[in-house]
């Protein structure tokens, strides 16, 4: 499934591959690759609330920002939540992002494989093949509980937002 015109990218309309994913739907499976070239699917998450920051190329103002930003956010919400930057960077370039970006809380994921994250998830830009900015949060039993996809692909996500639905889901309400 395509959906021509879903994201713009500085105004110009873009092509997202895959089904439009909402709250509420169970979280498609991925199979992700981590910085040591293992991999890693949804299932290995299973019973943590998951924050998935989705961003085109850590190697950008905006996705750089993003990735800082929950990085610092990650060490004042615990242990139960985990969040997870996914985009189409090598393993080896996102490693080296946070090493010199002193990226410790949050765990990089790559879909350069086979972009099969961004197909399951709705997120695949055909014309470029790097993922559109996203924010998901999903609960512990694999559930959808929040989803953000801007319509201009260089805007940042409502942290406000997605750190709030993940708060409500630790605290049960």
């Amino acid at each position: 499934m395509e959906r021509s015109g879903a994201v713009t990218f500085k105004g110009s309309p873009l092509t997202l591959v895959g089904e439009e994913l909402s709250a509420g739907m169970a979280a498609p499976d991925f199979t992700l690759i981590n910085n040591t070239l293992g991999e890693v699917s949804l299932k290995d998450l299973a019973g943590s609330t998951i924050i998935l920051s989705v961003t085109p190329s850590l190697d950008t103002p905006v996705c750089d920002a993003q990735a800082r930003r929950f990085n610092e956010e990650a060490s004042k919400l615990g242990e139960g939540i985990k969040i997870i930057n996914v985009s189409m960077d090598l393993p080896f370039a996102s490693s080296r992002f946070c090493s010199t970006a002193g990226i410790e809380n949050l765990t990089t994921l790559s879909d350069h494989r086979d972009a099969s994250f961004g197909t399951a998830y709705g997120l695949l830009i055909k014309e470029l093949r790097l993922l559109t900015r996203a924010i998901i949060v999903i609960d512990a039993t694999g559930n959808i509980k929040h989803l953000e996809v801007p319509a201009e692909m260089t805007s940042e996500v409502d942290f406000a937002a997605a750190l709030s639905a993940a708060a409500a889901l630790m605290s049960g309400t």
